[in-house]
């Protein structure tokens, strides 16, 4: 067999499709998110605009951040030494742990080196505890549980995007005393909608299953604490396990769970993703211990990055952009095609050096291809100026709004 010559097909595929992503080298700036350097392939440099980030509250740059990760590691030097159960937990990670629990009014959470592995580490892990289990997911999941729900070996049920009806369905169609778990989102990322939590909560207790929620999107910036949407919304205490990141909101790296002290027992001890990794460093797990600790009274930032949020929209709006606003913080706007994504969000950053990758299929479906663009506090008017000013004069001279490049 020719190995390359497949690989070469497999590649061109993704660039007729016009899906084949590129990545960019950025340097980001300390005290200057979100301001960046961006290393063009010549060697050249010139400064952009970050509008797709996920260090969505501007907290990897936090001084208390940076200052806890700096005295971690002069004390414990650069990694764990090794995996949880093995040298690798420190009192760093308990710290960082201890904060998650709290954060989320749970009795124990359990740190994992991203969200990603938490989810898929987690649901893959459910069946061997609870045999003949069944998951309800929600079609629109993100791929990690999704990964972890295929993985399990056990039954899965999915239902229709935020449609209580058809879980309500699925759930009357099993047996009774089969034990269930819903999993579902509180924010999904590319959209920007809600769960139903309420009414997701209230079939959970309905029909005896357990509540799996992914707060990825929401973790620091939503709630008094930053406790997420179920804080936010006071249903944290009917949300059996909370999935969250440290890499987002929080501005640093990692992933977790937070549960009863039995369930991340269990998780802990029968989850190969958590067993077999070697931990986080500890200067990292230092860093989100102080941001989490700081978004719990910072709700000053939280309340100008919906701000900074709804202006965006309100602006985009204004241009007759086809925005997509469910009234959270993700601003994504529909393209529609792969081709004139990517050829939007390379003139973007070419012509007016500001940066956001184009989000094309499977992450979204074909046909909803767009621009993705995430304010942050650090977003100000003169950033936002910017982006309103190039996009307007871009979608015209494109003829964007007719889908039509060649013009």
């Amino acid at each position: 067999m020719d190995y390359t010559a497949h690989l070469d097909t497999a590649l061109q595929r993704l660039r007729d499709e016009g899906r084949y992503r590129t990545f960019i080298d950025i340097v980001r700036k300390q005290g200057q998110f979100p301001h960046a350097t961006w290393r063009r392939p010549d060697g050249s440099e010139r400064p952009v605009t970050v509008w797709c980030g996920n260090d969505y509250l501007g907290m990897g740059q936090h001084p208390e951040v940076i200052s806890a990760m700096h005295e971690a590691l002069e004390d414990t030097g650069a990694g764990s030494g090794g995996t949880r159960n093995i040298s690798g937990t420190t009192l760093y990670h308990k710290m960082l742990e201890s904060e998650l629990a709290d954060l989320h009014g749970k009795e124990a959470a359990l740190l994992f080196t991203s969200a990603y592995i938490a989810n898929d580490a987690t649901l893959s892990t459910l069946p061997k505890l609870f045999p003949g289990l069944i998951i309800y997911s929600d079609e629109l999941n993100h791929a990690s549980m999704i990964e972890g729900i295929r993985r399990n070996g056990g039954a899965k049920r999915v239902f229709r995007h935020n449609d209580v009806a058809h879980l309500r369905e699925l759930l009357e169609a099993d047996d009774p005393a089969a034990p269930k778990v819903i999993a579902f989102e509180s924010i999904y990322s590319m959209d920007g909608d809600f769960g139903p939590m309420e009414a997701i909560c209230d079939l959970a207790e309905e029909f005896g299953a357990l509540t799996y929620l992914d707060e990825v999107h929401a973790v620091g910036m939503y709630g008094p604490r930053g406790g997420g949407v179920a804080e936010r919304d006071r249903l944290s205490h009917r949300i059996d396990i909370i999935n969250g990141t440290l890499a987002k909101a929080y501005g640093v790296m990692g992933g977790y769970i937070t549960a009863s002290e039995k369930m991340c027992d269990a998780i802990r001890s029968y989850a190969p993703g958590f067993i077999f990794t070697t931990s986080l460093p500890p200067a990292v797990a230092a860093g989100a211990a102080a941001s989490v600790r700081h978004l719990k009274t910072d709700q000053a930032r939280r309340e100008q990055h919906q701000t900074q949020a709804k202006i965006l929209k309100t602006r985009f709006k204004a241009l007759g952009l086809p925005l997509i606003d469910h009234g959270s913080h993700i601003v994504p706007v529909i393209v529609g095609d792969p081709v004139h994504t990517k050829l939007l969000s390379d003139m973007l950053l070419d012509e007016h050096g500001i940066y956001v990758q184009p989000i094309n299929f499977p992450t979204v479906p074909r046909g909803t291809e767009r621009l993705r663009f995430t304010p942050s506090p650090v977003h100000g008017p003169r950033e936002i100026d910017c982006l309103v000013k190039a996009m307007d004069a871009l979608w015209s001279h494109c003829a964007l709004n007719r889908a039509d490049l060649s013009a």
